[in-house]
Order: C-alpha cells, then sequence, then structure tokens
C-alpha cells in the first residue's frame, strides 16, 4: 500500500498511517463493489429485464430484489437461475480523468456555487463477469473517488461515482435506464399515483364488505 501511494506521487505519505490507509482502501473497495452489485442485480439479465426492475424507481427496485433495508448489500442475490457476477481484476487509473469526471470539472468552473467541487483523488476501473442464459461476458466499471468535508469527529467522508463504462450501446442505455426511470417515477408523481390506486381498492374493498353485510341483514 505505501509503495503504491509513492508510485502515485504522495511522496509525503507517513509510513506510520499505513495501518489507516489499508482500513480506508477495504471501505472503499467495499463500497466500490456494493455499487457494483446494485446495477447487476439490475440488468444482469439484459437491458429490456432491467427496465422491468428499474422503472418504478429506485425504492421499489431495491425492494424486489430483497435490498430494501441495506441497498448496499454485497452478498444479497435472488436470481438462483444465474451465478451472482464475480470481479475479474482491475486496475488504478489515477492520472486518467474519465469523460463524467471531466464535464463536472468544467461544470465547476462555469457554475461553481451549483456545481463546485474538487476533482476525484483516484480512479479505477473494474472488470466484472457477468453471466446469464446467454453466456458470460466481461463488463467494464469506472468509479471516480472523490472526498467530501469531514465530520464533526474528524472522519474522513468520501463519495463512489460508480457506473457502467460506456463500451458500448448497452451499457450506455443501462445508466441511461437506471438514472432516467428513477427521476421520471418520482418527478411524474409515481408513489402518489400508487398511494391513489391504494386508496381506491381499499374503498371499493370496504364498499363491497358494506353491500354484504346489507344484504345478510
Amino acid at each position: 500500500m505505501y509503495n503504491a501511494m509513492l508510485r502515485k506521487g504522495y511522496t509525503d505519505t507517513d509510513v506510520t498511517a499505513v495501518e489507516s490507509m489499508v482500513s480506508v482502501h477495504n471501505f472503499l473497495n467495499e463500497g466500490a463493489w456494493a455499487e457494483i452489485m446494485g446495477w447487476e442485480r439490475r440488468f444482469s439479465r439484459g437491458v429490456i429485464e432491467g427496465y422491468k426492475i428499474c422503472k418504478q424507481g429506485e425504492e421499489r427496485a431495491n425492494a424486489a430484489l430483497g435490498t430494501a433495508e441495506d441497498p448496499f448489500d454485497t452478498t444479497t442475490w435472488t436470481d438462483n437461475d444465474i451465478p451472482p457476477p464475480k470481479l475479474l481484476r482491475f486496475t488504478g487509473r489515477p492520472t486518467d480523468p474519465t469523460p463524467k469526471a471531466t464535464l463536472m470539472q468544467w461544470a465547476a468552473w462555469a457554475a461553481p456555487a451549483r456545481f463546485g467541487t474538487a476533482p476525484p483523488f483516484d480512479r479505477h476501473d473494474w472488470f466484472v463477469e457477468r453471466c446469464n442464459e446467454k453466456g458470460c461476458r466481461e463488463v467494464r466499471y469506472v468509479i471516480d473517488y472523490y472526498e467530501g468535508a469531514p465530520e464533526e469527529t474528524g472522519e474522513p467522508v468520501f463519495f463512489l461515482d460508480v457506473r457502467p463504462a460506456v463500451d458500448g450501446p448497452g451499457s450506455a442505455a443501462e445508466r441511461m435506464v437506471r438514472w432516467g426511470t428513477d427521476v421520471f417515477w418520482r418527478a411524474s408523481g409515481g408513489e402518489a399515483r400508487i398511494l391513489k390506486r391504494v386508496e381506491e381498492r381499499r374503498r371499493e374493498r370496504e364498499e363491497l364488505e358494506g353491500r354484504g353485510r346489507r344484504q345478510y341483514n
């Protein structure tokens, strides 16, 4: 870990801090894998099946996938017909900013009050094996690592931006489906519509029960 920091140019790294760095490194790796699992649960069977899962927003998708209590669960895999994803390898690319990170920095320059944020302090590419009834293939994920303002206790805060790399139309569609459906569901009042239907059905049931009681009497 210490040698890796030196290779990245952090020559002032204190060797006594290696234990803490390893702990943070493991924490970030677990977070990255949790995010990847979220994508794979949705799209392991393809974009169309992923849309069916995503079309009612993130919360309902998590409920359908068995991760409502913990969306960042790294182990739950409810599809027993296909194996869960497997990490094949990963590589660090701290000097190669992703297109999204670059766009965000341009936006921060143009509108710092709204988009101002420090650039990612690291970038990884993770390669995952995805298997379904059509066979197995390799899927690349890109991960931008951001550092946030520390907690009042002094504990560091990190944010991970994990998404499939746009290596083809399929991965681009996955990103559009997941983010687009969630935004549309919330903006269009999807939850309100469902609650309204539930209330209507409750009233219909009460009316039917009331008619039954009157006929019986």
